[in-house]
């Protein structure tokens, strides 16, 4: 896959997926959105996939927003009314890239170093799991800019975090370092350097893409749908999925290699 403004490399079952505007914090201008829904879309497709790490060139994760595409989303039409239904579907279009990370069917790791302001969160915080270093910066900065997050951060992080924690955090636009946002369980774990950093999230990347894909798959699904439904709902979405995948090679696979006393093979 070739990219403008990302970079995408995979290798045993891990993609690393690389936001690469360095020179502008990997802000997020329109092209930047438009390649990333289109790159996680197509390692979500990708059967030899298994795990996607999620991280930024340069010395930061995401500075947010270009601004100049903030500016931009301000013109439209001199209709009132079609300008807001136009700025309405940019919106919703926006909220749908961040989405796609969430909709991926294999787990997507975020590896958080620097800037982790606006976007950037909303995009962290649709990871499944996210690690930073100790000296990383998370902001909701919308207030600040006099505009109410609208692509995911409050609602996801809620369900992260807490209410109270989020609710102080968007009012207040206040920095929270690694550390913190460890002690806040905003992410699953903190490093003392981006070395580190890329180290440990390669070694947990390396022992999920070992997992059996299908079934890593399926609780990904469970667990997100989950969040979103009843427990009855769930707990019948779950029984459905069994149904019709238990009986698969994964089983047969495992059970065979555990009678071997070897590791299991899985396909992709």
């Amino acid at each position: 896959m070739d990219f403008e403004t990302l970079t995408v490399e995979t290798k045993d079952g891990v993609a690393r997926l690389r936001l690469n505007r360095p020179q502008q914090a990997n802000a997020l201008d329109a092209t930047a959105w438009r390649e990333l829904r289109e790159a996680v879309d197509a390692l979500d497709a990708d059967p030899t996939v298994r795990v996607v790490v999620l991280g930024g060139t340069g010395a930061h994760f995401c500075a947010g927003i270009d601004l100049s595409m903030l500016g931009s989303l301000l013109q439209g039409p001199e209709d009132r009314a079609r300008a807001t239904e136009d700025l309405r579907r940019t919106i919703l279009d926006l909220q749908d890239v961040i989405t796609s990370v969430e909709r991926c069917r294999v787990p997507v790791i975020a590896a958080v170093h620097g800037a982790c302001v606006g976007a950037g969160l909303d995009l962290a915080a649709a990871c499944d799991l996210r690690y930073a270093t100790a000296d990383a910066r998370f902001t909701i900065k919308e207030i600040d800019m006099a505009v109410v997050a609208d692509v995911g951060v409050l609602q996801r992080l809620p369900r992260i975090v807490g209410e109270g924690v989020t609710r102080e955090l968007a009012y207040t636009g206040r920095t929270v370092s690694g550390t913190e946002a460890h002690a806040l369980r905003l992410v699953n774990g903190v490093f003392d350097s981006t070395d580190a950093l890329e180290a440990g999230v390669a070694e947990l990347a390396a022992a999920l893409a070992a997992k059996p894909p299908l079934t890593l798959r399926g609780t990904k699904y469970a667990i997100t749908y989950a969040r979103d439904h009843t427990t009855a709902d769930s707990l019948e979405q779950v029984a459905t999925w069994n149904a019709g995948m238990l009986a698969s090679h994964e089983l047969t696979e495992t059970l065979t290699a555990l009678k071997e006393r070897r590791p299991p093979v899985y396909r992709d």
